[in-house]
């Protein structure tokens, strides 16, 4: 099995932290109130751009995942049945069952 080791946590904090850095940066800078808010509009819009993306490989991923570990216990059953000679069950909707 894999391990979580927090390591996504730790991206996001940091860049979290970018972000909020970046925005404070502008707001320091010597630029007009109204450049700056067109900026910070800017970033803010590329923020949840990335974020979304991010998530959905998030989704991506942790559906792969899934579809693997279904597998991986599924072979496990057969292995296993098949080992002890017990023939499985015919899948329901299948010609055996009907």
């Amino acid at each position: 099995m894999a391990r979580d080791d927090g390591s996504a946590g730790v991206i996001l904090a940091f860049l979290a932290g970018a972000a909020t850095g970046a925005a404070v940066a502008l707001l320091m800078a010597p630029t007009s109130g109204e450049e700056a808010r067109r900026v910070l509009s800017d970033r803010a819009r590329e923020g949840r751009e990335r974020a979304e993306e991010a998530a959905r490989q998030g989704r991506e991923f942790l559906n792969r995942q899934r579809d693997n570990l279904n597998s991986a216990v599924e072979r496990g059953r057969e292995a296993y049945n098949q080992a002890r000679g017990v023939t499985p069950p015919p899948a329901p909707g299948t010609p055996d069952t009907l």
